[in-house]
């Protein structure tokens, strides 16, 4: 019994010294993780985003987005997330520096959405036309129409209103967790440069001298 005692301890001592290490090597990485200022751009990336792009990374995940895309671009030469058109450079942890929950996402069912605003604008994905996609679906993604509002036209036509099919009479308008999760989407950018992010490079003279 005492032998039984001591092996639990010892396993139980085990364990917690390795969860421990773990977070603690891991905060030791990345806890000192701060903005880098771009002397190009004179300014610091990331920016910490907007209270509605905030919101909308909750819409993003309450819709379980992250099942089907992800936010994690692969460095050239390991993929082909550049060829795609997905990014320029690899993903870093200093990209979700603001980002409370990342959503990382684990499969590609639909494509990596890291640099999504990037791509969106000259595609002309403007609010309204990702506002009719979110509510009719596209090219696969499912359509979300319980985050718009069905409602009877009373005098005109709502500004808002999308422009969709619907009944005789009646007008589709989004609701504020659909602004909020478009906010969200067109600000995913990625485009500016991180050190880290840039590929290795090897010194030949230094390697030749050493040989």
């Amino acid at each position: 019994m005492r032998n039984g005692i001591t092996f639990f301890l010892g396993l139980f001592c085990a364990l917690g010294l390795s969860w421990g290490a773990l977070v603690v090597g891991t905060r030791s990485q990345y806890a000192g993780i701060k903005p880098h200022y771009d002397d190009n751009e004179g300014d610091n990336f990331p920016q910490r985003p907007a209270g509605v792009a905030a919101r909308g990374q909750l819409v993003y995940q309450d819709l379980g987005c992250a099942a089907c895309h992800t936010q994690q671009v692969r460095r050239p030469g390991i993929g082909s997330d550049k060829e795609r058109g997905w990014g320029d450079r690899q993903t870093v942890a200093r990209d979700f520096l603001y980002e409370a929950r990342p959503q990382l996402g684990t499969m590609r069912i639909g494509p990596d959405l890291a640099n999504y605003a990037a791509r969106a604008e000259p595609a002309g994905m403007i609010p309204d036309r990702l506002l009719a996609y979110l509510y009719n679906g596209h090219g696969g993604m499912p359509a979300y129409p319980f985050l718009f509002e069905k409602r009877k036209i009373a005098g005109e036509r709502a500004e808002h209103a999308l422009k969709v099919r619907t009944e005789a009479g009646y007008e589709i308008v989004p609701t504020g967790r659909a602004n909020d999760l478009v906010a969200y989407l067109l600000s995913l950018n990625h485009k500016y440069e991180f050190p880290e992010a840039q590929p290795a490079t090897h010194d030949k003279g230094e390697e030749g001298e050493k040989k």
